[in-house]
């Protein structure tokens, strides 16, 4: 172990910034900024306030902030932005299921639900190879709901980390969302908290945690997707809380 003394550390300030549009979004804001200046300039004031309103907004769905995200053995870090809204001790997907996937034993559910308000970008929660992406069809209910893991559109993607660790995570479209934007295929290599794709307009992230570990975030606390630590291997110790 190597030890530094105060006079080798180094502090760096860290300052805000806007938060980038992503790429995938641009298209939509151009789309929606070019309505709203079409009204105002030919068409109706009435009507090209509101659109410029909603070209904010569309910017800001597809904002894209920079995270920093933890390093260390055994962390499983949130694979999106929202608030924890089930834990719940479940059989794996079918599709992530089996000897080379989850196995058959129960595991630990996570679902986090991201409203029309939060970053919709999906970021890995370990390092590892993507074994398996699986795109679902089917419903458009709202996300909240536990049957939407089972009955809704969804894409599930299997992780497997150097150490032989499988984490698998499940994007779900939601009520309003009714596209999945998946940007990795089974064989790419990905680190802890890379953007591995986005839902558009609201929606849900399951992450399965592996057996004996338990979810160390709390339901109806807010997660940062790349950042927050949602389990760390092997710890079984439930967190207690109160929302206040």
């Amino acid at each position: 172990m190597v030890s530094l003394d105060k006079s080798e550390l180094v502090t760096t300030n860290v300052r805000w910034r806007w938060p980038s549009v992503h790429p995938e979004g641009r298209k939509f804001v151009v789309i929606a900024g070019a309505l709203a200046l079409i009204f105002l300039l030919f068409i109706s004031d009435e009507i090209g306030w509101p659109l410029i309103g909603l070209t904010i907004w569309v910017a800001a769905f597809f904002r894209d902030p920079i995270r920093t995200t933890p390093k260390g053995d055994g962390l499983i870090i949130a694979p999106a932005d929202g608030l924890v809204t089930m834990i719940a001790s479940v059989p794996p997907p079918a599709e992530m299921a089996g000897p080379e996937g989850l196995g058959d034993a129960p595991v630990t559910r996570v679902s986090i639900f991201m409203s029309v308000f939060d970053v919709h970008i999906n970021r890995s929660p370990i390092s590892g190879e993507i074994r398996r992406v699986a795109y679902i069809p089917g419903k458009f209910l709202n996300a909240d709901l536990d049957k939407a893991s089972e009955d809704n559109e969804r894409q599930h993607i299997l992780v497997e980390s150097a150490n032989g660790l499988r984490i698998g995570f499940t994007q779900i479209a939601g009520l309003v969302a009714r596209r999945i934007v998946p940007w990795v295929k089974p064989g790419d290599v990905v680190i802890a908290g890379q953007r591995v794709g986005l839902i558009r307009f609201g929606s849900r992230v399951d992450v399965y945690l592996p057996e004996g570990t338990a979810s160390q975030v709390l339901l109806g606390q807010r997660t940062i997707a790349g950042e927050t630590i949602v389990a760390r291997v092997g710890e079984a110790q439930l967190l207690e809380g109160v929302a206040q």
